[in-house]
């Protein structure tokens, strides 16, 4: 799910950070038969500021407000307050900084604090909090605007000449979006988040369906910036070329998506140096709560730990406030898929991690089942395996029994490109969510009324049940033809997704 391998080399030359001391507070489980994992400590030496997840004991205006007075109390800067969820992110220099929080509010208020990145903050720490509609308890009412380009009209696909690159898309027939657009292309009701680097607002397959009014950059710090250019991309390609996979308009021109009728939004949630940190994510999932979005897809894991572990307190405080937010955006109808990883791990079997934390220095490290990759394995987060044009999974990806619910074509995959208005073909677990990012938003199109419950359920028992395959790395499948640790419950099927009934 990383976005470069340039990143690698990056992480490769990073230099060590000073000898760590467990310092951290948070409510901490772990199965009784189990090893605890182990720790990964964050030192924040004086002097050098930090980012902190500061949660309330409950998520109300009334709990956030002294959370945010303890954080203030204790030398902090409140970056930016979410009522909605009952979380503060916060940035501070004083080395005791997590310590101090739980103590000035008097264990009243806060639940837990946790350092959300293991090297001092690259961005500017803003002077004062920020907050967006909706919060100190007043309602944020979604926009639901059509501020897009020309050509989102619903309209029969099968009244519009083929696209000149669709017969290259041999991802799109593999699980039936070509036929799927014969009846519907979805609805320009249906708003998908793209949760990624943003997305090409010139690329003439992607102008037409982006919904500038609901797009948003949040790595200015974990704060939402709806200025006209913070939510495109300027180093990288990646969400465009998600956005290609789910609704690249069918316009004459390059290719199609999976839902090509559907808007939608550029959730910035990836910095210029490929990092996607936990307040980013945060940002991101509640925004896409408050703008009424109908699905978010999720082609990342959430840096820097790629396995975030409930009894580490740090981590479990990140753990808790990401949750927060998903389960926030949940309640507010938007359904969430996500990319399963490309490490070609047994996520059901896993119990060591050598690539964490990946902005300073990873080391090896014992895991246990309380440690996720986040968010694809949160509750209500349909998770996607990839697999190749043989239908086989891919090499690269991630596997396991009751950890992946359907598998989509990830493998060498044609979509949009940036900068420019080309083309580019790309492999991963992330270029496989998309294509089922775009089946919900088919049934969301379909079924307007249905819950991210009902979304979910219907996309894995629409998909098309697959035996196990061969093994090229890795684990060995397990698990039968309805369900097992390659597929999940199957291919995901477009043309079940707008013919339910």
């Amino acid at each position: 799910m990383k976005l470069s391998t340039t990143r690698r080399a990056r992480l490769a030359a990073a230099t060590a950070t000073a000898a760590l001391a467990l310092v951290g507070l948070g409510n901490v489980a772990v199965a009784a038969d189990e090893p605890t994992s182990t720790p990964v400590p964050v030192v924040t030496p004086e002097g050098q500021t930090f980012s902190y997840v500061v949660n309330a004991k409950h998520a109300n205006p009334g709990q956030t407000r002294l959370a945010e007075r303890a954080v203030t109390d204790a030398g902090g800067v409140v970056v930016q307050s979410w009522p909605e969820i009952g979380v503060v992110i916060a940035h501070s220099a004083n080395d005791t900084f997590r310590a101090d929080v739980v103590r000035l509010a008097k264990g009243h208020a806060v639940e837990s604090v946790g350092v959300t990145r293991t090297v001092p903050v690259s961005e500017a720490t803003p002077a004062a909090a920020g907050t967006v509609p909706g919060a100190k308890g007043a309602p944020h009412k979604a926009t639901k605007k059509k501020t897009v380009g020309v050509g989102l009209e619903e309209v029969e696909a099968s009244a519009v000449a083929p696209d000149p690159r669709e017969a290259e898309q041999w991802d799109m027939s593999l699980i039936k979006a070509d036929q799927a657009h014969e009846i519907t292309d979805g609805s320009p009701d249906v708003l998908v988040g793209v949760l990624d680097s943003g997305i090409n607002a010139t690329h003439p397959d992607l102008a037409p369906v982006i919904d500038t009014a609901a797009s948003v950059n949040c790595t200015s710090a974990g704060r939402p910036d709806t200025s006209a250019t913070g939510w495109q991309p300027t180093t990288s390609y990646h969400g465009s070329h998600v956005a290609g996979t789910i609704a690249a308009a069918r316009n004459g021109v390059g290719i199609v998506g999976v839902a090509p009728g559907v808007r939608l939004a550029s959730v910035k949630v990836v910095n210029d140096d490929g990092f996607i940190y936990p307040e980013y994510a945060i940002c991101g999932f509640v925004w896409a709560g408050l703008e009424g979005m109908d699905v978010t897809n999720n082609s990342y894991y959430i840096d820097p730990f790629m396995y975030w572990c409930a009894d580490q307190p740090d981590q479990a405080a990140v753990k808790e406030a990401v949750t927060r937010a998903v389960d926030f955006s949940t309640d507010r109808g938007v359904a969430h898929v996500a990319a399963a990883g490309n490490a070609a791990t047994d996520l059901a079997n896993n119990t060591v991690d050598t690539s964490s934390p990946n902005d300073s220095t990873p080391v090896t490290r014992t895991i246990n089942s309380g440690c996720e990759d986040i968010p694809a394995e949160l509750d209500g987060v349909v998770t996607v395996s990839s697999i190749d044009r043989a239908g086989n999974l891919s090499s690269f990806s991630n596997r396991g029994l009751g950890k992946i619910d359907v598998a989509a074509p990830g493998s060498s995959i044609l979509s949009t490109n940036f900068p420019g208005d080309g083309y580019r073909t790309a492999s991963g677990t992330s270029m496989a969510s998309p294509h089922v990012a775009g089946v919900v938003a088919l049934l969301k199109s379909t079924h307007p009324d249905w819950t991210p419950a009902q979304l979910e359920q219907a996309v894995r028992e629409q998909a098309d049940d697959h035996a196990c395959g061969p093994v090229s790395s890795g684990p060995a499948c397990v698990g039968g033809l309805t369900e097992n640790s390659f597929y999940g419950d199957g291919i995901v099927d477009a043309l079940d997704a707008v013919t339910l009934q």
